[in-house]
């Protein structure tokens, strides 16, 4: 981790984002396939990293759906923000830079939301 750097990120992290996001938002059910990318023992250094997203990937498939990425960024060199939504059509974003910022109308002990 790169601690001095909140908007950087190393090429194998935005590589296997990138993986991850197209295996999402085209075929969330295969997601077990990002196990086989090369950069996934990086990106996933425990399994609790990958979980989460198995979750979600389930609940997309069972209502028939894809996932749309809502943030989209890197954080420190290894850390992806992107956060996605199901059923979410039309909330997607088109940036890709950095951390997320909160809204200026979130009050600070409101942060982890």
């Amino acid at each position: 981790m790169r601690w001095n750097q909140p908007d950087f990120a190393f090429d194998w992290a935005e590589r296997f984002d990138e993986a991850a996001v197209r295996q999402l938002t085209e075929n969330p059910g295969d997601l077990l396939r990002l196990a086989e990318h090369p950069d996934y023992a990086a990106a996933v250094p425990t399994p609790d990293h990958f979980v989460p997203l198995l979750y979600l990937a389930g609940m997309a498939v069972a209502r028939n759906e894809t996932l749309d990425p809502l943030v989209r960024g890197y954080s420190m060199g290894s850390v992806s923000m992107t956060c996605y939504g199901l059923g979410t059509e039309g909330l997607a974003c088109s940036e890709k830079t950095g951390a997320a910022n909160l809204p200026s109308d979130v009050p600070a002990d409101q942060t982890n939301t």
